[in-house]
């Protein structure tokens, strides 16, 4: 069972990422305006003549452009704190107590490896490398996970646009990253990295 202080910052994080997702909702139901109006946040609002353009309702585009810029300054702030609550919840992680020193418990053995990392792919941002061991992916584990690796693609597949927490361990350490699948990347698949299964055995 999870600590008080895990259980604290996990819900610290949590809150966090559902603002997160409220902002982001905010910046796309701005953007929307700026596209049924044809415009972007650099397009003009006056025409050849100076006057205020008559295609487009001029009042809407400039109130939709000061919501995103707030929107993105907001987000901006909240990123570094959510960065500060992923080191809060690795902390708590690592001073969890284990019952034997000498073998970890089942649930913090790796059970897949990352394979290969595509240029400026979801997995790339995340931070994750080639030859990252996963530990944990989301409320995947060596104990919940069967050799096959379809509940990680599922997962994916249920949370587009939506941060995945990964426990990853690397050079002997446990580093935790937050993983956004998106379609709209540029590359192949939501993630844009090859995992394959992993065994200590």
């Amino acid at each position: 069972m999870a600590t008080s202080i895990e259980e604290c910052a996990n819900d610290d994080l949590n809150a966090l990422i559902a603002l997160k997702s409220n902002i982001e909702d905010g910046i796309e139901s701005q953007a929307t305006i700026l596209r049924a109006n044809n415009s972007t946040l650099d397009s003009p609002l006056t025409d050849g003549d100076g006057f205020p353009r008559a295609d487009i309702d001029v009042w809407a585009v400039r109130h939709a452009r000061v919501r995103i810029i707030r929107f993105r300054n907001d987000l901006s702030t909240l990123m570094d704190k959510i960065a500060m609550a992923l080191e809060r919840v690795h902390a708590s992680q690592l001073a969890r107590p284990e019952t034997d020193a000498k073998t970890p418990p089942h649930s913090l053995l790796p059970f897949a490896k990352v394979d290969a990392v595509a240029p400026n792919s979801p997995a790339q941002l995340a931070g994750l490398r080639p030859g990252d061991l996963v530990i944990k992916f989301g409320p995947l584990a060596a104990g919940n996970i069967s050799g096959s690796l379809q509940h990680i693609a599922q997962l994916v597949e249920r949370n587009e646009n939506r941060p995945i927490l990964l426990s990853v361990s690397r050079d002997n350490q446990t580093i935790v990253v937050q993983l956004t699948p998106r379609r709209d990347w540029g590359g192949r698949g939501m993630v844009g990295c090859h995992i394959v299964p992993y065994t200590t055995l």
